[in-house]
């Protein structure tokens, strides 16, 4: 690349793209920093944190003497993220804003818009690496991000940078202090960005009508009553407020039509683990692999690698069947599973349904 190469950096107020402009900067690059804004309101006190995001922005910028700008994408992302992911919590899914958020408005109408702007690059600071146009881990495995990009297109990583990618979190926070950059001891930012610090369920009643109802043994005995079963999700063990003896309850299921969510007692009861998932809206980074093909996988993020076998499904040529080597714990519908071949990731889908549970297949997890 060339040095004269104007460089446009996703700022988001946050140390990892804090230190990549610095580290292009650095390079002898044209660095300009952009800021989105995604969201609107203001969280439950009355602060807007866009606005001190760009505040962070601003200072780090004028640190580093680069010319930063602001652009509000709340509009896109209402329509692409926020009302998607409404939708799919009404009808009982559990979706992952972050990974919609990458491809359709960072990888998508951001990175379209850096292009208009004469950039030769779009960087951002995820713990992820480009090597010639495939993504790869991160360094840290503490912070890898593949599984959050797996869904972007593909054509935009000629384009796209990752400054940070081979560095490990502790020494991007080394160098920020070194630098004397306001971000470097700031906190990652965690949780649905829309919802910010306020309560999940309290945001999502505004939005999603519920109606409480039982949650219910597998054998149908009630056991306590419920919220509203788009407040729940598979694995939940938190916030269930069901009291009694024995171990822990945990979600197992839910049946929209009688209003019931289905939970268990112990973290390894078999009802949580099944051998198999179907998955739709599938996304390739690479050359879409002839099936079957053995590769590993992950269902949620920080999973590590599960050894599986991606089947073409029977009855759907737009989805596709995984068939895992070992039982997996709470595989999730409307979230994702993202595949590798060692540290390439391949690309993934979001999860459809799955295979019956340990409990109902009468197998136990040692077999």
């Amino acid at each position: 690349m060339s040095a004269q190469q104007t460089i446009i950096v996703g700022m988001s107020g946050g140390v990892d793209s804090s230190v990549s402009a610095l580290l292009l900067k650095q390079q002898g690059y044209q660095v300009i920093g952009l800021f989105m804004k995604n969201w609107e309101e203001s969280d439950e006190w009355g602060r807007c944190k866009a606005a001190d995001d760009y505040d962070d922005v601003r200072r780090v910028c004028d640190s580093l003497a680069i010319p930063h700008y602001t652009m509000n994408f709340a509009q896109e992302y209402q329509k692409a993220v926020f009302e998607k992911c409404i939708a799919d919590f009404k009808i009982g899914l559990t979706p992952n804003p972050d990974i919609l958020c990458n491809r359709e408005i960072k990888f998508k109408v951001f990175f379209e818009k850096a292009m208009e702007l004469g950039a030769s690059f779009l960087a951002t600071g995820h713990y992820c690496q480009n090597k010639n146009a495939t993504l790869v881990k991160g360094k840290d495995p503490n912070k890898d991000q593949t599984y959050f990009l797996y869904a972007i297109n593909r054509s935009v990583l000629p384009k796209v940078l990752f400054p940070i990618g081979d560095l490990i979190k502790p020494h991007v926070r080394q160098i920020a202090q070194q630098h004397q950059l306001i971000t470097a001891n700031k906190k990652d930012s965690t949780g649905i960005c829309f919802i910010g610090k306020r309560d999940f369920r309290e945001f999502l009643s505004q939005y999603v009508s519920t109606t409480p109802g039982n949650f219910e043994t597998l054998d149908g005995k009630i056991v306590g009553k419920h919220m509203g079963t788009a407040f729940y999700t598979l694995g939940q063990r938190k916030g269930l407020a069901i009291g009694g003896a024995g171990e822990a309850w945990f979600v197992v299921g839910k049946d929209l039509v009688h209003n019931v969510v289905i939970v268990i007692q112990g973290s390894d009861h078999p009802a949580l683990y099944c051998d198999e998932l179907r998955a739709t809206q599938l996304n390739w980074l690479i050359t879409s692999p002839t099936l079957p093909y053995k590769c590993q996988a992950k269902v949620r993020y920080r999973q590590t690698d599960q050894p599986c076998t991606i089947y073409q499904d029977k009855d759907d040529s737009n989805m596709v069947k995984v068939v895992f080597d070992q039982p997996q714990r709470a595989v999730t519908p409307g979230q994702s599973i993202v595949f590798y071949d060692g540290e390439i990731c391949m690309g993934g889908g979001i999860i459809k349904n799955t295979g019956p549970s340990y409990y109902h297949m009468h197998k136990a997890l040692c077999d």
